[in-house]
């Protein structure tokens, strides 16, 4: 059984017609005018408990609106939504005990207070049994290496140790879902990582479900297994990142520097020539016409190479190609 489901979903909004002018102002205050906005256009979805799927699309796609639906925030103009067998916008405070949230420009966090205050307020607030909280608070304090902060003010943290801390926050009550809206925005390179590291160990050891938004393509690669992608309200992909790849990607490239003046020399149709520039060449082949071994091999044993590099498809090129 799906642990989240989306049936035929749809949102709309009414929009305010604004029109310039004073008399067109104060005619406003009376009778006003508007435009509807569909957010989403009949959304079916289906997420199986433990799964790590990223939610995508550009900024305007209805990313945040799915989740508000499936946070209770929102009610739908129409179709359905469940969240562990719970209509969200009805029984609101039994969703949120199921529910963990992290938004990556807004903290839940209270800014004066220590995070060992925190995690006591939290405690109380969703009423933790007392082993469960300290079972909970002694993991996350190891994974996310929180020792050096614990007695310092919130507002004394750097964005990194304000993220860490957003996060155990959001999963100190064991969410079966928690929702992750950019976590690592901002972050450096090694604050990302461990960030990332975090999810995918809470994701084994808890079996939590994760959806996460981002922009950070490199955030999607290195934590989810399954992608969603949507625009304009509507679904474009649902489905497994590698099959993704396969699907949507124009295939490998290999930038070969060749020796000298010499002419390239493909010897195989599989290999296509995408650009040149003296004596760099771009060859472009799909793997699953020729494996990139044989590729390789192919170009070094017709040519004399220097310097040769493979570049993977890369799932930001391919959702911009997507988008256009």
């Amino acid at each position: 059984m799906a642990l989240i489901e989306l049936k035929n979903l749809s949102k709309s909004f009414q929009i305010v017609k604004r029109q310039e002018g004073f008399w067109n102002t104060v005619k406003s205050l009376v009778s006003r005018e508007y435009d509807t906005k569909q957010a989403l256009k009949e959304i079916n979805l289906s997420i199986r408990e433990g799964e790590l799927v990223g939610y995508i699309g550009p900024n305007g796609a209805g990313k945040s609106t799915t989740i508000k639906l499936l946070a209770g925030i929102l009610t739908p103009t129409s179709g359905s939504v469940q969240v562990a067998g719970r209509v969200p916008y009805r029984q609101r405070k039994e969703n949120a005990r199921d529910i963990g949230v992290v938004f990556g420009q807004r903290s839940q966090l209270y800014w004066d207070l220590p995070m060992r205050d925190t995690f006591d307020l939290y405690r109380k607030m969703y009423k933790i049994d007392d082993a469960v909280f300290r079972r909970n608070v002694d993991f996350y304090i190891e994974l996310l290496a929180m020792q050096e902060f614990l007695d310092r003010p919130v507002r004394q943290l750097s964005l990194g140790q304000k993220m860490r801390a957003d996060l155990a926050v959001a999963l100190l009550h064991d969410p079966k879902i928690v929702y992750l809206d950019e976590p690592t925005i901002g972050l450096d390179v090694i604050a990302k990582s461990r960030i990332r590291s975090f999810i995918r160990e809470v994701n084994k050891e808890k079996g939590t479900t994760v959806i996460l938004t981002t922009h950070d393509m490199d955030d999607i690669e290195q934590i989810c297994n399954r992608i969603v992608l949507i625009n304009q309200g509507s679904i474009l992909y649902d489905g497994a990142l590698t099959e993704f790849k396969h699907t949507f990607s124009p295939g490998h490239l290999l930038s070969v520097e060749l020796a000298g003046d010499q002419p390239l020399v493909l010897a195989d149709e599989r290999l296509v020539l995408l650009h040149e520039e003296g004596p760099r060449k771009q060859i472009l082949f799909r793997e699953d016409r020729i494996p990139a071994g044989e590729a390789v091999t192919l170009l070094t044993r017709h040519n004399t190479v220097v310097d040769l590099q493979l570049k993977e498809p890369n799932i930001e090129d391919i959702i911009k190609e997507i988008y256009k």
